[in-house]
């Protein structure tokens, strides 16, 4: 039976800090924004906390479910996901938000499918190569069927609009194949495939080669292409060494856009100055520390894959919005996870981070 005892405190408190913080951060960034658009300045901080609490039932429930059950579970979480990311593109079915159709309606809540290809990636992965035998005759016919998935998965994600977290997704999943000593020159050929499709993306949409060259020098259309990461690293400054107070942010109050999701950690970082960025930033390597640590240390592969696949899911989301944010990185949405508003990225990192909760029971 499995126990407290036998649970990761560490990684568990990492990530209750985390939500709690993430939590807190979204009253205060959208409060003002939820009170003009619909009247009360409780209403994204009520939808985040229904997903909180959906998500830690989620993460409860993959800590207590052995993990090598969900290898059986493989095809069907799959085919779910590529049926999601068809359906999210069906006028009717999508929600379409400035221009991008990227979420499913349930009721009062909504599914953005390709968080869940994230995690359902990475699961598939670790399942084809963690049967593999260690030299095989032909090293294609494992790696070929995870780089047609991912190819299919990416474009589906690239359509709705979404080319951000195409890339994070195949640097994911490319890595994953690394680590697991697949041949470089596999990866290497799928690289050239996709220089230039990646090249095509970029610059067959002028918004992303607005955004490609403001990032060079933002200042200097600081009114257009360059008008979100001036305001974040205005933000950014103004906060100082402590931040000039909880909820007391200006740039939230309609200058800087997205606030409450894609750059939260900007207005954290002018409400609690530096030093409340750099405890955000110690939680956070904790929290991938732990990931890594009890993934390293998992003596059977399918655990061990599976566990360094999430470790390199959440790292790659949190390097690329801090990097977008502090400047270091072209613009682009992604949420950060735990923090963030977004539903289905919190529901996905939380069954994450249960199922590496259940890696470290399962292989004290």
């Amino acid at each position: 039976m499995i126990t407290l005892r036998r649970t990761d405190l560490i990684l568990l408190m990492a990530t209750l800090l985390l939500l709690a913080i993430g939590l807190a951060m979204v009253y205060s960034t959208s409060a003002v924004v939820a009170q003009k658009r619909y009247g009360t300045s409780l209403f994204f901080f009520k939808r985040q906390l229904l997903w909180a609490g959906l998500g830690l039932l989620a993460m409860w429930g993959a800590r207590s479910l052995p993990y090598h059950l969900q290898r059986r579970l493989v095809l069907p979480v799959v085919v779910c996901t590529l049926i999601g990311l068809i359906l999210v593109l069906v006028p009717g079915l999508g929600k379409e938000v400035a221009g991008a159709r990227r979420w499913l309606v349930l009721g009062p809540l909504t599914l953005q499918p390709s968080e869940c290809a994230k995690y359902a990636l990475v699961l598939y992965v670790a399942s084809r190569l963690a049967g593999r035998p260690e030299s095989p005759p032909h090293p294609t016919a494992v790696y070929l069927p995870p780089v047609l998935l991912l190819g299919i998965v990416c474009l589906l994600i690239f359509v709705q609009p979404d080319l951000g977290t195409a890339v994070v997704l195949a640097m994911a999943v490319g890595l994953q194949l690394l680590i697991a000593r697949l041949p470089w020159r596999y990866l290497g050929y799928s690289v050239l495939i996709g220089l230039p499709l990646l090249y095509w993306g970029l610059v067959h949409k002028a918004y992303r080669l607005q955004r490609l060259v403001a990032f060079l020098d933002p200042w200097a259309d600081s009114q257009g292409g360059g008008y979100q990461a001036v305001q974040s690293l205005l933000a950014l400054g103004q906060g100082g060494l402590f931040g000039i107070g909880l909820g007391q942010s200006q740039q939230k109050l309609f200058y800087l856009p997205e606030a409450h999701t894609d750059f939260i950690f900007a207005v954290i970082g002018e409400e609690l100055g530096f030093i409340g960025t750099s405890g955000l930033v110690v939680l956070f390597l904790v929290l991938l520390w732990r990931i890594l640590h009890i993934a390293l240390t998992c003596r059977e592969p399918f655990g061990a894959l599976l566990g360094v696949g999430i470790f390199l899911m959440l790292t790659l989301q949190i390097m690329v919005n801090l990097g977008v944010v502090v400047g270091i990185l072209p613009t682009k949405g992604l949420p950060l996870p735990l923090i963030s508003l977004g539903g289905s990225n919190l529901l996905v990192s939380l069954v994450a981070i249960g199922t590496v909760l259940n890696i470290a029971q399962e292989n004290p």
